[in-house]
């Protein structure tokens, strides 16, 4: 946005800073100033950043207010005064439909003007800012948008037919707009309308029959106060951004319409023209009440110097001071019995509670103003219960090469359903901000995923990521009136992020297996279900991806993304992902890590050859073997797998399982070596094995 800083001063005639400065300090006040172009004679032109909370803030007034708060300056009241009006006419016939949509509509009729060329300061200040003039009457409303920031409009009166009428649009009804679109309107479009046609869509763009040309003689001005919502519905709707719905959307100034009304007229009417009748102003006490009659709010200067904390001034901030800025703001304080009570400006929506009005004392006070102290704290930093389990989670994960990341709390509807871990616990946003991220996450697979395509999608084909995040769940028995937070992780691979080679299903059950290992279950074992049993998690592959269960109860899925999962995602490579449900695991208290000293005596190393019944899971293998309790096994691995081929019977697996012997206390004896190794093969036996020759 661009602002006239001799404008500004016009407003506030005071101000003794240079144009530089003036700069600096609004955009130390939050009233960015983004660049400063030097106008000569005619000051500065300011390119202006403002936040859409500060629509108070889009327009010449509305910073010459905040410079004169800062400064301590009186702000020149707008003058609106008009040319006196030819009475004897009847009101002009304005009728609001829909009271809640329109609070407030203002409507002026001028007569016998001429339309022509802009002069004078608005050719002028237009010139300046680079705005494309077009016609005085068009300008004008333009103007005083620059000027005050409220949107206004001129219609051409002799092509309106019986009055003003604010209605809802009617099914199928169509209206050609300024920019020569002809538009299908909605059921819920607000327009202003005549007796029988609509004349422009509210709050957004006028309509083309009545737009103002050479011929037009008479007009009639109209400043009005939209609906917030209704506006941006509308816009989005016909895909059509302008000025006015930009203001509107953000919340107008209620009692702008009648002033912003008599700028338009008086501009107008300095081409020639005079008024007839007096001003037509139709408000709605309901949107009033919302708005321009908020009910007051609490303050408490106490509150501002405990809040705030102290100041370079040794006096901080005093009564005075924060009275001064409130009131240049445009609030009114009046005493109450605990402090006293602020009835708030109607241009600032965005105000609600006590403490938007101590944070706007603090930015006009100026932050840099306060010290550098931090606040008072009396308590002490109470650490979760969770915190040494989460820390072991996440150091484990670091260790073995994955990385963190945190994604979305939202997701889709369509992810919610799938990754919910009990069918209908997924909880709906009441207010969201896109159907995207319309539902909270009752899992954090999908930020996962979409993480990895996002790596992917910008050819980092190598990705091991992790999150620790909070999962949601409710239960539509009670409407989901109360909604679950348990702590969860994701874990997710792909490309040649854990080693050398394309991670694949064993990577992951190592991941898994290092992680749960931290934990002091007292079992810990790794099952998968048919895929026709309907058990496993729909969107893992259902034969490459698998469950662990600690003490019994299931704790993690992990394996292959689904390959109709992954197509939907457009993912152009395997994917493997996990997800651990820590609040049950966190009932597994960590395993503490034992030092040992390393042996001095020699280690004996054995490798069994076996057949081994395809029924038989390494799990229940390394069972056997624990179950043999000889303390001198210090470990045992598989060191190969083979299926098929014309040496392995149909049914079974070869299986070479290497074992190391060691002794902390002396030489091991092959006597001893070999009756430990006759025992191995004993359990193998036992599980149906059979030595291979």
């Amino acid at each position: 946005m661009r602002i006239l800083s001799n404008w500004i001063r016009e407003y506030v005639p005071g101000i003794a800073v240079s144009d530089r400065e003036l700069a600096d300090d609004l955009t130390l006040r939050g009233i960015a100033v983004e660049g400063v172009f030097d106008l000569g004679a005619h000051g500065s032109l300011f390119e202006m950043d403002i936040t859409t909370n500060r629509v108070d803030a889009m327009n010449h007034y509305g910073i010459a207010r905040e410079a004169a708060t800062i400064y301590g300056l009186p702000l020149k009241a707008v003058d609106a005064s008009l040319p006196p009006a030819r009475t004897g006419a009847r009101p002009y016939p304005v009728r609001i439909e829909e009271p809640k949509l329109c609070g407030r509509f203002t409507a002026r009729v001028l007569r016998d003007v001429r339309i022509a060329p802009s002069t004078g300061i608005v050719a002028e200040r237009f010139r300046l800012l680079e705005q494309k003039p077009i016609a005085n009457a068009v300008d004008a409303t333009n103007y005083v948008t620059l000027a005050m920031g409220h949107p206004t409009h001129a219609f051409d009166l002799d092509k309106v037919e019986g009055g003003i009428v604010v209605r809802r649009a009617r099914k199928g009804e169509k209206l050609k707009t300024l920019d020569g679109v002809e538009r299908t309107l909605d059921p819920d479009d607000l327009v202003v309308a005549d007796e029988k046609k609509a004349l422009a869509l509210a709050g957004v763009i006028g309509g083309w029959d009545t737009m103002i040309t050479p011929e037009t003689k008479n007009v009639l001005v109209e400043a009005a106060w939209f609906d917030p919502g209704t506006v941006r519905r509308a816009s989005k709707r016909h895909l059509v951004h302008t000025d006015a719905s930009h203001r509107f959307e953000r919340g107008a100034d209620f009692n702008a319409p009648p002033v912003a009304n008599a700028l338009v007229s008086r501009i107008i009417l300095e081409s020639g023209g005079w008024i007839e009748g007096d001003l037509v102003d139709v408000v709605a006490p309901e949107a009033e009440a919302r708005t321009a009659k908020r009910a007051s709010i609490g303050f408490r200067v106490s509150e501002v110097q405990r809040i705030l904390g102290p100041t370079d001034d040794e006096q901080g901030i005093t009564a005075a001071a924060a009275e001064s800025i409130l009131t240049g703001l445009g609030c009114d304080l009046s005493s109450a019995s605990d402090g006293q009570a602020v009835t708030l400006p109607s241009w600032r929506l965005d105000l609600e509670r006590e403490i938007d009005l101590i944070e706007e004392i603090a930015r006009v006070y100026g932050y840099n103003r306060f010290r550098n102290t931090l606040p008072p704290f009396a308590g002490s930093v109470v650490e979760l219960p969770w915190a040494e389990k989460e820390a072991a989670v996440r150091g484990t994960l670091l260790a073995l090469g994955f990385t963190e990341a945190i994604s979305s709390s939202f997701c889709g509807a369509e992810d919610a359903a799938l990754f919910a871990r009990e069918p209908g616990s997924a909880v709906a946003i009441g207010n969201p901000l896109s159907e995207e991220a319309g539902m909270l996450r009752p899992s954090l697979v999908p930020g996962m995923l979409e993480m990895l395509a996002l790596n992917l999608s910008r050819d980092v084909d190598d990705a091991a990521l992790f999150e620790l995040g909070t999962a949601f769940s409710g239960s539509p028995e009670n409407g989901y009136a109360r909604v679950e937070e348990r702590p969860a992780l994701a874990v997710g691979a792909t490309g040649q992020a854990l080693g050398s080679g394309d991670v694949d299903f064993s990577d992951m059950k190592g991941a898994m297996e290092a992680l749960l290992g931290r934990f002091a279950a007292r079992s810990v074992y790794f099952d998968r279900f048919p895929a026709a049993s309907g058990l496993m998690p729909a969107w893992l592959h259902p034969g490459r991806s698998a469950r662990a269960a600690v003490d019994g109860a299931t704790v993690a899925w992990f394996g292959q993304l689904h390959p109709a999962e992954a197509e939907r995602r457009k993912l152009k490579q395997t994917v493997w992902v996990g997800e651990v449900w820590l609040d049950r695991l966190y009932k597994q208290d960590p395993r503490q890590p034992a030092v040992r000293e390393l042996s001095r005596f020699q280690a004996v190393r054995r490798d069994f050859s076996v057949l081994l019944p395809e029924r038989v899971t390494y799990a229940a293998l390394s069972s056997a073997v624990d179950a043999l309790a000889i303390p001198e096994i210090q470990g045992y691995a598989a060191k190969e797998v083979l299926r098929g081929g014309r040496q392995i019977p149909e049914g079974q697996y070869s299986l070479l399982l290497g074992v190391v012997f060691q002794s902390h206390e002396r030489t091991l004896r092959e006597e001893e070596v070999q009756q430990w190794s006759r025992e191995v093969v004993g359990a193998l036996e036992g599980m149906g094995g059979k030595l291979r020759g």
